[in-house]
């Protein structure tokens, strides 16, 4: 390894791949696979240290959601740190933790009244199933331990995240650390054969879900889903029937419903929750990436009153027990609320209707390519499949179909042989057709 004894002598890559450990990612790559070094972001753009300009088509992993250097984000940042930069959330309160807590409650139509915060996704999903298994414990249902996920779901990198992760990489490599789940069909659209929906789909997967809650639902606490979209999954799109059947099978069979929309929520899906296409609500929702505008690290965990009411007692050990020390953090909550302002003020979820449009005309083309299938959109979220005949190396098609995606001016992270788009919700119609001109001719240059 590179030692650097001169960071003057040596590019800011050079000094990253010496000191840095990069996440998800197998270092010995960037040999051939360079890192990108970013000096400067603005609006949905990103520009390099040479000062080439990148169109941020995946919001910076979906978190970017009003642009770089957004001038109302900034200001209620800056406005906050000369009040009070952090403090703990433990026998302390602030006002913007409040007014977000308030805001969000709101939102729900008061139906998740109750915010526990943290700083990052995995550990909202963590915070979900402990206060689930301990709701069970509390009211004298011992064997409720264990948890239900879907088929290529993911819901973060943490032991117990992970362990309700169906993503092959990761439970290879970490699966004996993991609980034991139950993981059942996946309502995936795409399994729809000839002359079914993607409603019998979604049907057909209820279905296995509820013979298994049949036979195992005194030993069931909760099943967590990705609402409408299992992102990380290949975009995996499904119909909103599935949460409803869902959730009536919850309540059926005593069994809490967790929803992770850390990254559908936000107006991502075309509501702000996605839950609200299905017009129910969790026992449990999780947010993050979006929530702060890609600004600083803040995850929460709402629930319900029933919920929070279970642990409110005269005994510490029946409160729930856990706690980051960056809980609530008075700058985070501060994007938070600029970013819920920007929502309100610009009318973003009507607006979001004609950029979803945009983006649909954007990449008209994939429609009738034929090396692409399952061409999909779900809001502010485009997805298709690569055909695999059309593919040379399949191993290396998302770095190379990244590679010329730079070379176009585009930031693109395909998903296996899944292309998708997430952009931030600030692009101009001349800028989405840019985006899907540039990815076409990335596209171009990676297949066969």
């Amino acid at each position: 390894m590179k030692v650097i004894s001169d960071p003057n002598q040596d590019s800011l890559v050079d000094r990253s791949l010496a000191a840095v450990w990069h996440p998800c990612t197998q270092m010995k790559q960037h040999e051939s696979f360079p890192l990108i070094a970013i000096a400067k972001g603005k609006g949905a753009w990103l520009y390099d240290e040479q000062g080439n300009a990148l169109l941020d088509c995946i919001s910076s992993w979906w978190t970017n959601l009003f642009g770089h250097s957004n001038p109302r984000i900034n200001k209620a940042i800056t406005g906050q740190l000369e009040k009070i930069e952090h403090v703990m959330l433990a026998g302390f309160t602030h006002a913007p933790v409040v007014e977000l807590s308030e805001k969000l409650s709101a939102l729900t139509n008061e139906n998740l009244g109750h915010v526990f915060y943290a700083s990052d996704g995995a550990s909202a999903v963590e915070i979900a199933l402990k206060m689930s298994y301990h709701f069970w414990q509390l009211n004298g249902k011992e064997k409720k331990k264990r948890f239900v996920c879907l088929e290529n779901g993911y819901h973060g990198e943490t032991l117990g995240a992970l362990a309700v992760t169906d993503v092959a990489i990761f439970r290879d490599a970490y699966g004996a650390l993991l609980q034991d789940v139950y993981t059942i069909d996946s309502p995936d659209a795409r399994k729809a054969k000839s002359g079914q929906s993607a409603e019998d789909v979604a049907k057909y997967a209820a279905e296995k879900l509820q013979q298994l809650l049949e036979k195992e639902h005194e030993h069931i606490a909760a099943i967590i889903v990705e609402p409408l979209v299992q992102c990380a999954g290949q975009m995996a799109m499904y119909s909103p029937i599935y949460l409803r059947l869902v959730r009536e099978l919850c309540d059926r069979y005593q069994v809490h419903l967790i929803a992770d929309e850390i990254a559908v929520g936000c107006g991502r899906s075309g509501k702000f929750f996605a839950c609200e296409h299905a017009e129910i609500w969790p026992d449990f929702l999780t947010l993050s990436k979006g929530i702060s505008g890609g600004y600083l690290p803040l995850s929460l965990c709402m629930t319900t009153d029933k919920i929070y009411r279970a642990f409110y007692s005269d005994q510490t050990r029946h409160g729930f027990l856990h706690s980051h020390s960056y809980t609530g953090n008075p700058l985070a909550c501060a994007a938070a609320l600029a970013c819920l302002e920007i929502f309100e003020a610009e009318k973003v979820l009507e607006k979001n209707l004609i950029r979803a449009q945009d983006l649909e005309n954007a990449f008209s083309w994939a429609k009738s390519d034929s090396r692409i299938s399952y061409y999909r959109q779900q809001g502010m979220i485009l997805a298709f499949d690569v055909n695999s005949e059309h593919i040379k190396n399949p191993s290396a098609f998302a770095r190379e179909m990244f590679s010329n995606g730079l070379r176009e001016g585009v930031l693109i992270r395909p998903i296996g042989s899944t292309v998708y788009v997430m952009p931030p919700y600030i692009l101009s119609t001349q800028e989405t057709m840019q985006m899907g001109s540039s990815v076409r001719n990335a596209l171009n240059k990676t297949l066969i």
